[in-house]
């Protein structure tokens, strides 16, 4: 894989359209077609500090860039750790990047899941698919918290048993006495013994009060329209539920155009976004 070289580019850390240069430490695959990408800045130092929630712009040298969630603990700052799937030429790219080889990264971009908001409230996280990547950091963030939250609530579902993402970790989460994890598949294969259906089924037992709950959720379109609708007729109102819209960014900083959704930019104004806010949104056809 031929390596970035930016040997000749001026580094100016304040200028948010050039890119950092960052040095593969590992790559993780989580499942067949989704990898984590740990990396570290080529010259040494710590990675800058973000708020989960938020996304870098991640650059190949030669073939393009495009944006990707930070899924690592918020308060490390020793290692970036990315989670994406392996769907189109960039991320094809990225994936067969080796120990060394080097990339661009701009950023930390976008506004954050308000975990700070739900201090002294139950806390609801539902995810779908490689949805789970970006909300990973809350996690980190409310666990190092513990303290602050009521009951935390993590419901996620995958389409197969070999489609869950960070298996490893959910099996700790789910061992901790102070955690209620949720897991279902769309699909049962092998010797799944688990819980099969659509996430949203998950949502009328799981144990919260809805009258005091923060809900975060992060999937699929779709999958995030019908479980807001189940989480408010569960009780949560709209102003308590926040999802995490994706788009097609190009700049990450409101320059270009390219995702925008009727009056907002989701790389600026989002990709958190307060429900309530942009409910009429995801509703209209070609916006």
């Amino acid at each position: 894989m031929t390596t970035l070289d930016f040997a000749a580019v001026p580094v100016n850390v304040a200028d948010p359209m050039i890119p950092r240069v960052y040095r593969v430490l590992r790559t993780r695959w989580n499942t067949g077609d989704t990898f984590s990408l740990e990396l570290v800045p080529q010259e040494g130092g710590d990675i800058p500090a973000f708020e989960p929630g938020q996304f870098n712009m991640v650059y190949i040298y030669g073939v393009g860039e495009i944006p990707i969630s930070i899924s690592g603990d918020p308060a490390r700052r020793d290692v970036l750790i990315h989670t994406t799937r392996a769907v189109g030429t960039v991320t094809h790219a990225m994936s067969k990047l080796n120990v060394d080889d080097t990339l661009g990264v701009r950023g930390p971009f976008g506004s954050a899941w308000p975990v700070e908001l739900g201090r002294g409230k139950d806390i609801v996280i539902v995810a779908g698919g490689i949805g789970l990547a970006p909300l990973r950091p809350a996690m980190y963030r409310i666990l190092a918290r513990r303290e602050q939250y009521g009951r935390v609530v993590l419901l996620y579902g995958a389409r197969t048993p070999a489609d869950v993402l960070y298996r490893k970790e959910l099996e700790q989460w789910r061992a901790h006495f102070d955690l209620d994890v949720y897991v279902t598949v769309d699909r049962a294969t092998g010797n799944w013994r688990g819980s099969v259906g659509l996430v949203t089924q998950l949502i009328g037992r799981a144990p919260f009060d809805p009258l005091n709950s923060q809900a975060l959720v992060c999937g699929p379109e779709l999958m995030m329209r019908f479980t807001t609708q189940e989480l408010m007729r569960r009780g949560i109102s709209g102003s308590n539920i926040y999802v995490s819209l994706e788009r097609n960014m190009k700049c990450g900083i409101g320059l270009c155009g390219h995702c925008q959704l009727g009056s907002v930019f989701v790389c600026k104004d989002g990709p958190v976004f307060q429900h309530s806010q942009v409910e009429h949104l995801l509703t209209r056809w070609e916006l």
